[in-house]
């Protein structure tokens, strides 16, 4: 492939790590930064682009998706993926790690997350030094919790061995059982089969014990319940070594959103208590909270048009992940840095990649952002594969104008 001329982006605000954003330019040779700000000069032969007081941002980092749907994360100005093991070939193998890892290339980078045990089973752990080799970039419990303690406790003592993060589903699984939604006057109004909100902080009080006795490095893909922050939280002040992400459906919506039986808001974790809601939002201003992802997991008519009871969960996320973050800075639970560190910086670092920041060196990964172009979601005009979002119809703001993968822009 031809080498593509140097690319600087100028007249944008940018997003750095620390403060507001700044106005100043970016310069990128081959696929790195080199210049960020008043060194980021044009020189001759560059490609220019004029951000004209856009938002200049590292692209979105997204860990944890079920689907590589490249449409969906392109408009939602995302550049990486790490993909869940719970595939149609469960990513068990080094052989389908390293085709995972190949996918979405060269305008998207597939991370993969290598089943923690064969078969997502829980039982036998998988061949995770091998998959690690293939490109895996931590290890994934998929879905489900592992019941087993001692399975887990051999997981996360050879992941702490190959210095692998171990990304876990919190939901006690012996509690939870075939439970639709959380145990409350609206689940138990509707009939669904309902679990305690506890099977969360059961699940995520047994990982972090066994994380704090084998130094591993933990994340808690989905923590949406006060008293399971609450553990996050403390764990992180004794020095345990974990982390904890939410999806947006758990900051901006309650177990209200499913009196009327709509299976787009059948998630799991299912939704929460409008006080848990205000804890997930609680948590991300503190710090407790550490990514937010979009789960993206697009769900056709087959899945989602069943009674409420029988329908799959999951969410297409990849396209309001965005909008609804920065929903947070306009409500002023959070600053922009922190919404980018939350949707870049800190998935990357978990991953082990150069990519999540505006600095030199890093991998030109780069959206170009109006924070406050209006649009609405339309479950039936989305570029992702299934329109099961539960933010159908809702007015939102922010939106990519343009997407760089290392220095290549995306069209």
């Amino acid at each position: 492939m031809k080498a593509l001329p140097p690319l600087t982006i100028i007249n944008g605000r940018l997003v750095l790590a620390h403060g507001d954003p700044q106005a100043g330019a970016l310069r990128c040779e081959g696929d790195r930064i080199v210049a960020v700000g008043a060194a980021a000069v044009p020189q001759p032969g560059d490609r220019v682009f004029d951000a004209r007081g856009a938002l200049i941002a590292p692209g979105l980092v997204d860990l944890g998706v079920f689907a590589i749907d490249k449409p969906a994360f392109h408009f939602g100005g995302i550049t990486r993926a790490a993909l869940m093991p719970d595939q149609g070939m469960v990513l068990d193998k080094p052989a389908a790690v390293r085709f995972a890892a190949q996918s979405g290339k060269p305008d998207l980078w597939v991370h993969p997350l290598a089943a923690a045990t064969k078969g997502l089973e829980g039982t036998e752990l998988a061949e995770l030094a091998l998959m690690r080799d293939a490109g895996a970039r931590a290890v994934a419990t998929g879905r489900r919790w592992i019941a087993d303690s001692g399975t887990m406790y051999r997981l996360l003592s050879y992941c702490a061995m190959l210095d692998l993060v171990v990304v876990t589903h919190a939901e006690d699984s012996g509690l939870a059982g075939q439970a639709v939604a959380t145990a409350s006057e609206m689940a138990t109004r509707l009939g669904l089969p309902a679990a305690p909100a506890a099977a969360e902080a059961l699940a995520a009080a047994r990982d972090i014990a066994l994380a704090e006795l084998t130094g591993a490095r933990l994340h808690i893909r989905q923590v949406t319940t006060a008293v399971a922050l609450d553990l996050v939280r403390a764990a992180k002040a004794r020095g345990v070594r974990v982390t904890a992400g939410v999806t947006p459906a758990h900051f901006m919506l309650s177990d209200v959103a499913i009196g009327d039986y709509r299976t787009f808001t059948r998630l799991s974790p299912p939704l929460r208590s409008e006080a848990d809601r205000h804890a997930v939002r609680a948590a991300i201003a503190d710090g407790t909270i550490d990514v937010i992802a979009s789960g993206h997991d697009p769900r056709g008519p087959e899945d989602k048009r069943l009674p409420f009871a029988d329908a799959e969960p999951g969410m297409a996320g990849a396209e309001t992940l965005l909008p609804l973050t920065l929903a947070l800075v306009r409500d002023g639970v959070i600053d922009l840095a922190r919404a980018f560190s939350l949707l870049t910086a800190t998935p990357a670092r978990l991953l082990g990649v150069t990519a999540g920041v505006l600095e030199p060196g890093a991998e030109a990964d780069i959206a170009v952002i109006d924070p406050d172009r209006p649009w609405v979601v339309d479950s039936d005009k989305m570029a992702a594969s299934a329109g099961n979002t539960p933010f159908d119809k809702q007015g939102v703001d922010g939106r990519v104008i343009a997407l760089f993968k290392g220095g290549a822009a995306v069209t």
